[in-house]
């Protein structure tokens, strides 16, 4: 199946699906967005990240701030940043991963280059896997316009700045792809999923509205309002 360019998803989408539903929903649906001082350092991080130039050290060539798009996923975005490492000659010889070639030409350079993803993040590495979709789905872009096989990518996250290695296995890849088909489905059905309450919605930009205790107990909150109703009528007291 081919998308058109209509049809392309934002790979962010699926970071924040992953991350949780209903946050994908205020934003993509609802047009929501609330910033903080977490969302304004990842904003930076990101800035800062597509504003330094392309550079070359060695066998390793550095391009930031990479346009990408797949038509077999439906998906397209940016990557922070791609390293085309040169393959040795031992490497170029080897067979190919899935029907492709391990590495791709470059302009102006000898031999073949393999490219690895790497997405920025602030903070620090997440429980669920919604760094690892982001950056696999930027791979699946990369691989279909390079034609090539990509078998790693990375993150690098601001707080311990530290850079972590993503194989990009068959599970990871069945995760990205199921996200995508997920966020498609609930696309078509135009409705914001509804909340979850968990540890993570406290760090969430989105809190004052998605509103996530409230609304997912809505007994107790109606229990609350009624006390508070009471209260204020008592306050106010008897009317002579």
């Amino acid at each position: 199946m081919s998308f058109s360019e209509d049809d392309l998803l934002p790979i962010s989408a699926l970071q924040h699906l992953v991350f949780c539903e209903r946050q994908w929903g205020l934003i993509h649906l609802e047009q929501s967005w609330v910033e903080n001082r977490l969302t304004a350092e990842g904003r930076n991080l990101h800035e800062r990240a597509h504003k330094d130039e392309s550079e070359t050290r060695g066998d390793v060539r550095i391009v930031r701030g990479l346009p990408v798009r797949s038509f077999q996923h439906g998906l397209a975005g940016k990557i922070d940043v791609v390293e085309f490492h040169r393959l040795t000659n031992k490497e170029q010889s080897t067979a190919s991963l899935q029907g492709r070639p391990l590495g791709t030409a470059l302009p102006g350079a000898a031999g073949l280059w393999r490219p690895i993803p790497v997405e920025y993040k602030r903070g620090r590495p997440k429980r669920d896997h919604c760094d690892e979709v982001q950056v696999c789905a930027q791979a699946l872009c990369l691989e279909e316009m390079l034609n090539v096989s990509i078998s790693q990518a990375a993150l690098f996250y601001g707080t311990p700045r530290r850079r972590t290695d993503v194989s990009l296995d068959a599970k990871l890849r069945d995760e990205t792809l199921a996200a995508v088909c997920r966020v498609r489905e609930l696309t078509q059905a135009g409705l914001t999923p509804p909340p979850r309450y968990s540890k993570k919605c406290k760090s969430c930009s989105l809190l004052a509205l998605c509103l996530p205790e409230a609304m997912e107990r809505p007994k107790s909150t109606k229990a609350y309002l009624l006390r508070e109703i009471d209260r204020a009528v008592l306050d106010q007291g008897t009317p002579p």
